[in-house]
């Protein structure tokens, strides 16, 4: 264990009791299932969102990748103000920032307004999301602990295939504005009761300035301006100057962050934590999974509406069975992981992923949603479910509770970045400046097996990098 320096606040307290009330839990997965469900939850809304505010088709992923890209490129930040600021404090912070954002959202006049308010909403899930991944991490122990974890990972899952299926709803009976106002009273609720429920510790004002506001700044500028640059090969290709200028711009923001963090004497991400296999290999898997399952939702949700012209309730329903196969998997991945380990586990299920999007890259113009998706989709879900609960446990297992804060950032960054980054390169497959048509059929074919690629590439990396950890009843254990 780390010494703790004689400055840093004391880890928010744990129960006297061996178990922890699951009320924790429930509330805590219920604040970070409405970030992930804001990820998703506009996909199907896109259409009506472009209509009213005006949207040019190239900048319209923005809606998404604005709330994705602030949330991955702050959580880390949001993370080690966890640490050091106390859990409770950044979690109800976040959680008031995220609540009014999404009011802001929901009252957006403008195109402008809206990406604005986005990026906010994706500042409070900063610290909203790690600060409760911590708070679980140190609150509950052994086979809770486990049980916790793999709830979380569900929610990560489950959360973005919920999203398209909420999103269609309210957008078809309350209009695109009610995707955002349904946070509102959700978050009022949830604070009320994280004031009640989850214990406080105390923090100094010499730990808020030891933040790295530096290295936050050159991260989120960096991965901004790289997505920017992704977007934009949709009509300027990759070799114009444009691209290759913003390509270069942020290499440059990345290449200081990184200058940053090792000359820093609090650095965003401490060097010691790449040795950290679990948590590294772990957070590579999240990233790659969650961009391709968000860039499926994306491509998918287009295809529904303006190919087979499907409304947005008939797509959101479409995926209801995906919603339910990501929930059996994460019924059965805990116990799969006790029989054969993580590192089966997520190759498995990064396997299924392939197959599923393989499929869908076969699509016609005229595909019949059960023969021709469904599969797929099943397939994906099943996939992703137990690739998410997987590694949500292995990262944990060798984090210390002094490092929770971080690690719980650096994971929701992976799922955060991976959003961005998948809606931004299926974008850029599958999109062009069609997003209907025989070209759009060509590039949606396109977009699925990239992400059939994608899927295959990171089996391979699982095989080699991701430790075969298996939790047993009472404690676990770690084999590399």
């Amino acid at each position: 264990m780390h010494e703790r320096s004689a400055h840093q606040p004391a880890e928010d307290a744990a129960p006297a009791t061996d178990r922890a009330p699951w009320t924790i839990l429930v509330l805590l997965c219920v604040a970070q299932f409405m970030v992930i469900l804001d990820v998703t939850v506009v996909n199907v809304a896109l259409p009506s969102i472009r209509t009213t505010l005006h949207f040019a088709p190239q900048d319209l992923q923005w809606v998404v990748s604005a709330y994705v890209l602030m949330t991955g490129g702050l959580l880390l930040l949001g993370g080690r103000m966890a640490d050091l600021v106390g859990r409770r404090r950044v979690f109800l912070t976040g959680l008031v920032v995220f609540t009014g954002a999404s009011l802001a959202s929901g009252l957006a006049p403008s195109a402008a307004t809206l990406i604005a308010s986005r990026a906010a909403q994706g500042f409070g899930a900063a610290l909203l999301s790690p600060a409760a991944l911590s708070i679980i991490t140190t609150i509950y122990r052994n086979e809770q602990r486990t049980t916790a974890l793999s709830a979380w990972g569900a929610i990560g899952a489950s959360g973005a295939a919920v999203g398209v299926l909420l999103g269609g709803v309210l957008t078809t009976w309350f209009g695109w504005r009610s995707v955002f106002f349904i946070n509102v009273p959700v978050g009022l609720v949830a604070a009320a009761l994280a004031l009640r429920l989850v214990p406080a510790a105390r923090a100094t004002l010499r730990s808020l300035l030891e933040l790295d506001l530096p290295g936050a700044l050159t991260v989120v500028s960096g991965l901004a301006v790289l997505v920017y640059a992704l977007q934009g090969t949709t009509t300027q290709g990759w070799g114009s100057a444009r691209t290759l200028i913003l390509l270069a711009i942020s290499g440059g923001l990345l290449a200081a962050f990184a200058a940053i963090e090792r000359g820093g004497r609090r650095p965003l991400v401490p060097s010691s934590i790449w040795h950290v296999r679990s948590l590294v290999s772990s957070a590579a898997v999240m990233l790659g999974t969650t961009g391709i399952l968000v860039g499926t939702f994306f491509l998918n949700s287009l295809f529904l509406q303006n190919v087979l012209g499907a409304s947005a309730l008939e797509t959101g329903l479409a995926f209801l069975p995906l919603v339910v196969v990501i929930g059996i998997a994460a019924h059965v991945g805990p116990r799969l992981l006790m029989r054969v380990g993580a590192r089966i586990v997520v190759i498995g299920g990064l396997a299924l992923i392939a197959a599923g999007d393989l499929l869908l890259s076969g699509a016609p113009a005229h595909a019949a949603y059960a023969t021709d998706l469904l599969p797929g989709f099943l397939l994906l879900g099943l996939g992703v479910g137990l690739t998410f609960v997987a590694i949500s446990v292995s990262a944990m297992s060798e984090i210390q509770a002094d490092r929770a804060g971080f690690a719980a950032g650096l994971m929701t960054t992976g799922h955060e970045l991976g959003a961005a980054f998948g809606v931004a390169i299926f974008s850029a497959v599958a999109l062009g400046s069609a997003v209907a048509g025989t070209a759009f059929i060509h590039g949606y074919s396109n977009g699925a097996m990239a992400g059939a690629l994608i899927a295959l590439v990171l089996a391979l990396f699982a095989a080699v990098a991701v430790p075969t950890f298996r939790p047993i009843a009472g404690h676990q254990i770690t084999m590399h």
